[in-house]
């Protein structure tokens, strides 16, 4: 079970945002991703906790940043509860999706494994229902992934295979880079894996 942390950064002018301290497993259902997100103070600023089924769809997800929460899973594509923590402007969200994705490195994992591309296949479209804080508003976005490359590399505990994805926004055309190990996001824009205190998991 890997835990570690990230650091987390405007991918545009690389202001500091905070970090995120996680440990992550396969198991029975899939696998699951827990976290914790703090400031650059070091003030609690929200957490993840995502569970996914073995072809990668998300069984359950809970979010929360600040005074707010986010339940969801894939149910007729994803349908999800966004409350505050009032309960007083709770509403609930269905749109015809593939997964949910958001700030926190978990969903690039989510997102590999629902599409389990290989090596210079064709890119895929995925249709994703975006969670953004600090008040986790939803938005409809359209991405391409293509894995570019599969690469292992000799670590003391063995060999290590590194994937490197070509991720494409479709509304906007930006292009970027995703380095991902088993279950785990070495990096990508915004993230950068800092401590890791056990190697990654592979899937089967």
């Amino acid at each position: 079970m890997p835990r570690g942390r990230y650091s987390l950064h405007d991918p545009h002018d690389h202001t500091p945002l905070g970090e995120e301290r996680f440990h992550c497993a396969p198991g029975p259902s899939g696998w699951r991703y827990v976290s914790q997100t703090t400031s650059p103070s070091g003030a609690h600023t929200g957490s993840v906790d995502l569970t996914l089924d073995e072809l990668g769809r998300p069984l359950r997800l809970e979010l929360q940043a600040t005074d707010w929460r986010v339940r969801g899973a894939a149910i007729d594509g994803v349908t999800w509860v966004r409350t505050d923590a009032s309960a007083e402007h709770a509403s609930e969200g269905n749109v015809r999706a593939h997964a949910f994705t958001g700030a926190s490195p978990a969903f690039l994992i989510a997102a590999t494994r629902l599409l389990r591309p290989a090596p210079d296949a064709p890119a895929t479209r995925l249709r994703l229902v975006a969670f953004t804080a600090p008040v986790l508003a939803p938005r409809t976005l359209d991405q391409s992934w293509a894995l570019l490359k599969s690469e292992a590399h000799s670590t003391d505990n063995g060999p290590l295979t590194v994937d490197t994805y070509q991720v494409s926004e479709l509304d906007t055309g930006e292009q970027h880079s995703v380095h991902i190990a088993g279950d785990v996001v070495l990096s990508a824009p915004g993230v950068e894996l800092e401590d890791l205190d056990s190697p990654p998991s592979s899937f089967p």
